[in-house]
């Protein structure tokens, strides 16, 4: 009998998780001849998301859980799952209903049927998001998707249903910055998009602030274009090619007519220029280091305090 595992992150949603399981108990009853088990991953909630974890665990016999030691992040969190998950077929999804669970007999029956490898889901709206972050989203994507040869699709979600060849092959990537959006795109094989306007949370408050959004951006950018650094050096290549046609224009100027350049003004408007534009390459160099550095240490990416499957 195939399996279908389902990989839910969980951070401080003790309010939405009961909800979340009604209703992907419901849809999962109707997937037929398929079994299902549901990862839940406590990513160290400062709630009472864990013992809501354990109730359901007791509850429901296809709920399997990993605790964190901490908060990792949500990408630590999917990560942990894929690893953890024994299915055929593996799907991720938020716990706050914001990913349809209704999507999961489609999604399925396109990597089961269809041909595909992965079954991806994307908003058409961003109808209840704060205008200003939708308009950086938008931009976000088409800035990434102009600067890196990995294309990204505007509005995808991490809501995915993967076969095991393609879990196998994220899996495979042990790197510590992930950002999945870009790695689900790295991989290839063929993917089937579902489209569905945005849905609201059914119960809590979004973790994602603008600035976690932007901080998770730049991990996107650095992770998967070198662009940034090749713009560094063209914008230094620029500014010397500037400075030394000032250089000459300056010196033939004083030859000819003994007149020197007066004001300190426009000389500490020019040293100040090319101080910022230093430290904005500079900056972006140290992104890539600071990447490096993270790397190389090959500290794990999570630590499991606790597990249903040590009991």
């Amino acid at each position: 009998m195939p399996k279908l595992s389902l990989v839910v992150p969980c951070y401080n949603e003790q309010e939405a998780l009961r909800p979340f399981m009604l209703e992907l108990s419901r849809v999962t009853s109707g997937l037929g001849d398929v079994e299902t088990e549901v990862i839940l991953v406590d990513d160290g909630s400062s709630d009472e998301t864990l013992r809501v974890i354990r109730e359901l665990a007791g509850e429901y016999e296809m709920v399997r859980y990993l605790s964190f030691s901490r908060n990792f992040g949500k990408e630590s969190a999917m990560l942990a799952g894929f690893a953890a998950s024994r299915g055929d077929y593996v799907a991720v999804m938020d716990a706050d209903l914001q990913d349809p669970p209704a999507l999961l007999p489609d999604m399925l029956k396109a990597v089961r049927e269809e041909g595909y490898d992965c079954a991806g889901s994307r908003r058409t709206t961003r109808k209840g998001e704060p205008p200003i972050r939708s308009f950086f989203a938008r931009m976000f994507y088409r800035f990434i998707n102009m600067i890196s040869h990995t294309q990204l699709v505007d509005g995808a979600r991490d809501y995915k249903l993967l076969s095991r060849k393609a879990v196998d092959a994220l899996l495979a990537m042990p790197e510590y910055n992930r950002f999945s959006k870009g790695l689900y795109e790295w991989i290839g094989f063929r993917t089937k998009w579902f489209e569905y306007q945005n849905v609201e949370r059914v119960a809590g408050e979004t973790k994602w602030s603008f600035w976690k959004l932007f901080k998770y951006s730049l991990e996107g950018i650095v992770a998967f274009t070198t662009m940034p650094l090749a713009l560094a050096s063209l914008l230094g290549m620029i500014c010397m090619l500037v400075a030394l046609v000032i250089i000459v224009s300056l010196s033939v100027r004083q030859m000819m007519w003994h007149s020197s350049v007066d004001g300190w003004t426009s000389m500490v408007c020019i040293i100040v220029l090319l101080s910022g534009l230093q430290l904005f390459c500079v900056g972006i160099i140290g992104q890539y280091i600071s990447k490096m550095y993270l790397e190389i240490k090959r500290r794990p990416h999570y630590i499991v305090a606790e597990s249903s499957d040590e009991k």
